[in-house]
């Protein structure tokens, strides 16, 4: 049976101490409000419109089955309309988010991914659904083959490739501190590989971010990021100049993921203690907060948020 809707009337303010994952795209959040009332077929229209723009339809397929009741709406599409491919994804990855909260099996989510994928072979998300899932349940081999098949689809994914500089990064978490650690090579392999305007640029910023949750948590460095040695070595400084040089020359300003990057660039430059750098980044990021890597390693994601901004833009 599928729930019963919210009730009607005036939607209550988003509290600013919510993350929206919707980030900017409002079309993506009209969509998801709908879809949490039961009317499917407004995510059904904007899922259409994305069409083959892969990050974007990985962005808006993410958010809308991270709804507790994508599943049984999607499940209601699906019965509506059985030959649509687009249900099946969104339920696919609806089942994957209920997977990773333990209210679905990890078979199920499985193979309902690779039903999906099944029925749309050039689509990479079914295949970003599995990686979520083999991210945080399967061994390194399963989230190794699911990457692969995403990128073989889309080589420049860019969630996909977050995804796997998380997992690379816990790997050898006890070893501490090791400069050529493999998250690091992945991350400039991937870098180098993807076009010039791409921004898998900043991913060395990105892994350089996760091995920091990762040697934080194991003890090997000071919880507070702004106080470790972590973004001031030479290497660290080097990839954080590079990043933020590549993003002012940046003219793709409407890339579904590019606020997570700015997140990532921004903490990087406050704990480097560039400020001039980080006020530049927290004025292009506005209230569009993201909890990683604000969190990182154990923190209240908002307030080191709003702390680092407030020293940047001095209102503190």
């Amino acid at each position: 049976m599928s729930p019963p809707p919210p009730p009607l009337g005036r939607a209550r303010k988003r509290s600013p101490q919510t993350f929206d994952a919707a980030l900017d795209d409002t079309d993506l959040a009209t969509a998801r409000a709908a879809l949490s009332q039961g009317r499917w077929q407004v995510a059904r229209s904007l899922l259409a419109l994305t069409g083959d723009d892969w990050d974007r339809r990985g962005h808006r397929v993410a958010v809308l089955a991270a709804d507790k009741y994508s599943a049984a709406w999607a499940r209601e599409w699906r019965l509506a309309e059985p030959e649509s491919a687009d249900a099946r994804v969104l339920l696919a990855v609806s089942l994957v988010q209920r997977a990773l909260t333990g209210k679905e099996k990890p078979d199920s989510a499985r193979e309902a991914c690779r039903t999906a994928a099944g029925l749309l072979p050039g689509d990479p998300t079914p295949w970003l659904g599995l990686l979520m899932l083999e991210r945080e349940r399967g061994g390194d081999q399963d989230a190794a083959r699911a990457f692969d098949e995403v990128r073989h689809r889309h080589a420049e994914h860019h969630h996909a490739h977050h995804l796997m500089v998380a997992r690379l990064a816990e790997a050898r978490a006890g070893a501490g501190a090791d400069p050529l650690h493999e998250v690091y090579d992945f991350a400039n392999w991937a870098a180098e590989q993807a076009p010039a305007d791409s921004p898998l640029a900043i991913l060395p910023v990105v892994a350089h971010a996760e091995r920091y949750r990762v040697l934080a948590a194991a003890g090997h460095e000071s919880a507070d990021p702004a106080a470790s040695g972590h973004w001031v070595g030479r290497r660290a400084r080097q990839v954080m100049k590079a990043a933020f040089d590549w993003w002012l020359e940046w003219e793709h300003e409407d890339h579904p993921r590019r606020l997570v990057d700015l997140n990532f660039l921004a903490h990087a430059k406050s704990c480097e203690g560039r400020g001039a750098e980080a006020a530049a980044l927290f004025h292009r990021i506005g209230e569009h907060m993201t909890p990683q890597p604000w969190s990182y390693p154990d923190r209240d994601p908002h307030a080191a948020f709003r702390a680092a901004r407030a020293l940047a833009l001095g209102t503190g």
